[in-house]
C-alpha cells in the first residue's frame, strides 16, 4: 500500500487516539496493540518516514498511559495474560507449529528405537530409572516413581526443574536455533521411548491415563519454550528489513515474553505431578476429564482465543 492512501485510511483513527483521554485499561490495550500494528507496518515500509516517526511517538504516549505509575502494575499483568501473551502465540504460531513438528517427529523416532533396540530406553532414561521401573511393575504398580517423595517436596523440585528445562529451551535458540532443536531431541526422544516401554509392558493405555493428567500442559509448555527458542534463533537467521541486531533484540524480547508465560503453567504441571499423578489408581472418568480440560485450555489459549483478538482488532481496524 502506498503511504498517502496508508495515512488516509488511519488519520482520524490516529487523531482520535492522540486527543481523547480514556482510563479504561482494555480499551487503552486495543489502542495500543492497534497502533503498535500500524507502527510496525509503517516501520517496514516506510522507515524514514515522518508517519513512522508521528506513529512512533503516538505508541510511545499510549504506553505511557497504560503503565503511567505503580498503582497500575496489576493491569499490566492483567493486560499480559489477556492480550499480550495470547497475540504473540498468534504471531508466532509458525515458529510454535515448527517446534510441535520437530517434537513429535522427535517421539516417534524414540519409540522407533525403543522398539528396534531393547538396550535404547536404557540408554536415554539410565539402567537406574528403568530397573526401578521393572521393579515397580512387578509389584504392579508400575508407576510408582509418583509416590516415592513426599508431595511438597516433589512439587518444588519438579516445578524448579520444569522451569530451568523451558529457560534452557529458550535460551538455546540464541544458537541459530541449533540449541533449541537438540533440546526439543532429547526430549521428544525420552518421551517416545518411555511411552513405547510402557505400551511394550501392556500400561499402555493405563500410562497416558496417569502420566498425561501432568503431561499435558507439561509437553505443550516445553513446545511453546520451543517455539520461543526458534523466535530467537529466526531473528538472527532471517532478520527481513531490520539489522541483525534490531531483529535480534525484538525476537529476544517477543521469546522471553513467551518464556515468562510458561512459568504459571510448569507450576500448575508440578502441582498435577505432585498431588494428583501419584493416585493412579483413581477413577478412568476423572483422569479423563483433567486431561480433557487441560487440553482443552491449551487448545483455547494457545490457538482459538489469539484468533478471536485478531479477529476482533481488524474488524476495529475496518470499523475505523
Amino acid at each position: 500500500m502506498r503511504e498517502p492512501l496508508f495515512v488516509k485510511q488511519n488519520s482520524q483513527k490516529w487523531k482520535d487516539f492522540e486527543n481523547s483521554s480514556i482510563s479504561d485499561p482494555d480499551e487503552l490495550a486495543d489502542r495500543f496493540i492497534q497502533i503498535t500494528d500500524d507502527l510496525a507496518y509503517a516501520k517496514t515500509f516506510y522507515p524514514q518516514s515522518k508517519t513512522t516517526a508521528y506513529l512512533n511517538g503516538l505508541a510511545a504516549k499510549l504506553h505511557q498511559s497504560i503503565y503511567k505509575n505503580k498503582t497500575e502494575k496489576s493491569n499490566r499483568f492483567i493486560l499480559y495474560w489477556k492480550y499480550e501473551l495470547p497475540l504473540l502465540f498468534k504471531t508466532y504460531r509458525r515458529q510454535l507449529l515448527y517446534s510441535l513438528l520437530f517434537f513429535t517427529a522427535f517421539c516417534f523416532i524414540g519409540a522407533l528405537s525403543a522398539k528396534y533396540d531393547d538396550r535404547f530406553v536404557r540408554l536415554i532414561r539410565g539402567d537406574s530409572y528403568v530397573d526401578m521401573t521393572e521393579s515397580n511393575i512387578a509389584k504392579n504398580d508400575p508407576f510408582g516413581v509418583y509416590k516415592q517423595t513426599d508431595s511438597f517436596s516433589m512439587f518444588f523440585q519438579i516445578g524448579a526443574n520444569n522451569i530451568y528445562v523451558a529457560f534452557t529451551i529458550f535460551v538455546s535458540g540464541v544458537f541459530a536455533s541449533v540449541g533449541t532443536v537438540y533440546f526439543l531431541f532429547r526430549n521428544g526422544l525420552m518421551l517416545g521411548a518411555f511411552e513405547y516401554y510402557f505400551f511394550s509392558k501392556g500400561f499402555g493405555i493405563q500410562s497416558l491415563l496417569v502420566i498425561w493428567i501432568h503431561g499435558v500442559i507439561e509437553i505443550s509448555s516445553i513446545i511453546i519454550a520451543g517455539g520461543a527458542g526458534l523466535v530467537v534463533g529466526n531473528s538472527l537467521l532471517f532478520p527481513k528489513t531490520y539489522t541483525r541486531l534490531e531483529s535480534f533484540k525484538k525476537g529476544a524480547k517477543d521469546g522471553m515474553k513467551l518464556a515468562v508465560g510458561l512459568v504459571p503453567l510448569f507450576i500448575v504441571a508440578a502441582f498435577f505431578e505432585s498431588f494428583v499423578t501419584r493416585h493412579t489408581e483413581m477413577p478412568v472418568w476423572l483422569s479423563l476429564g483433567i486431561l480433557i480440560v487441560s487440553f482443552t485450555f491449551i487448545i483455547w489459549y494457545v490457538i482459538i482465543y489469539p484468533n478471536i483478538l485478531t479477529k476482533n482488532q481488524n474488524n476495529s481496524h475496518h470499523v475505523n
